[in-house]
């Protein structure tokens, strides 16, 4: 046992692959958890909204709803139209929910626990994100059907809308860190006045991320009244369940992304130093958690937006208001000389400008930015042959 694990090929290539893994589940393990319980607090926190019990007859209190439910769509036979393309259609919810998992590599829940704390992982969100809905496009064209390819085309059109505004808020965040890294963007200190110049940048990046995640009041690409049920409409059985479970696994990762950008990760809320000795990660699961609950709050309270509403809020509002915040606080921290870099600037500029004294001797080994007088030596020495002649 002891030379297989000596092993060079074991060391090198068997070791970090089994260490990858172990890490990939030990992220994903509690994630699909907490994913199959957000439907359960999801259905117990409307039906308390509502007056009503929720799920409570499967388990204690309900608890082991999930499992039934899941237990349930996984003994339904999978329907397949006869017209529709057979491998997109079956592709298209496996990668929205493959998607909302990858995104969680780069999403670090207490110091020093993220898979790959990699120095774009703003960039990598920004990008994963952005790619879920090829999943819905997918699923809408290959079902062969007008009302599905409709459904489709909306949540394309709803994403791109949104996915700008909240492309300048991530901007405005980096100008005030300075850092693609989320380890350094969580751990970068703000002063409180940079925290309320954010604020209205956390409003609309949740308001984006309940677009994004095609959440209430936002949910046109499923709107039932008009179009029978939006891109899912063919979908039965897992492939079905495989678009919802997406769909809940994305508002967890928009809450983190929210957690981390403007909640302060896994630091106590207002760094009170005595909060500091429960641990970091149940700081960021209780952010995350209460971000959640406000997608389901809104939920119970706001009715759907019609379609020209939606578009207005994300390119007539959003858009514009969202440009000109990020050139405020870029002036304002100018002016305030709190860019990412000035004050290191301001504290090397004089002694680059400096030159030492003519007393002052220069080591050796030093090096010294050479002056104009050796390149006009040369031409001082030729005019002097030229003096000589004259006289």
């Amino acid at each position: 046992m002891d030379n297989i694990l000596n092993d060079p090929f074991v060391v090198t290539y068997v070791m970090p692959v089994l260490l990858i893994a172990g890490k990939i589940g030990l992220f994903v393990g509690p994630l699909i958890i907490a994913m199959a319980y957000l439907t359960y607090a999801e259905r117990k926190v409307l039906a308390a909204m509502q007056m009503r019990q929720g799920p409570m007859m499967v388990g204690p209190f309900g608890l082991l709803q999930p499992i039934a439910d899941g237990l349930k769509l996984l003994g339904k036979e999978t329907i397949i139209p006869s017209g529709a393309n057979r491998g997109v259609f079956v592709m298209a919810p496996m990668l929205t929910f493959m998607l909302s998992l990858v995104a969680w590599a780069v999403i670090p829940v207490n110091a020093g626990w993220v898979i790959a704390d990699i120095n774009v992982g703003v960039l990598y969100l920004f990008a994963i994100s952005s790619l879920g809905v090829y999943g819905i496009l997918m699923a809408g064209w290959a079902s062969n059907s007008r009302y599905a390819f409709l459904g489709g085309l909306r949540s394309a059109a709803q994403m791109v809308s949104y996915e700008v505004s909240m492309g300048f808020v991530i901007v405005a965040v980096l100008l005030t860190t300075g850092s693609l890294n989320l380890t350094a963007l969580v751990d970068a200190e703000r002063p409180f006045w940079v925290t309320l110049l954010l604020f209205p940048m956390f409003i609309i990046f949740v308001i984006s991320a309940l677009a994004e995640t095609n959440r209430a009041p936002f949910d046109l690409p499923e709107g039932e009244s008009e179009l029978v049920g939006g891109y899912n409409v063919e979908y039965s059985s897992m492939t079905f369940a495989l678009f919802f479970l997406g769909e809940y696994m994305n508002m967890i990762l928009m809450s983190g992304m929210t957690t981390v950008l403007f909640l302060g990760g896994w630091h106590p809320p207002f760094d009170i130093e005595f909060l500091s000795i429960i641990p970091g990660f149940i700081w960021f699961a209780l952010k995350v958690s209460f971000v959640l609950f406000v997608f389901i709050w809104t939920r119970a309270t706001l009715p759907r937006f019609r379609y020209d509403q939606l578009m207005r809020l994300g390119w007539k509002i959003f858009l514009p208001f969202t440009l000109l915040w990020v050139v405020l606080i870029a002036g304002v921290l100018l002016y305030n000389k709190a860019l990412p870099g000035m004050e290191n600037a301001a504290v090397a500029s004089p002694v680059a400008v400096s030159a030492p004294a003519a007393s002052e001797t220069v080591p050796q080994g030093t090096v010294t930015i050479e002056t104009a007088a050796p390149e006009a030596a040369p031409a001082a020495t030729e005019e002097a042959p030229k003096a000589e002649e004259k006289e």
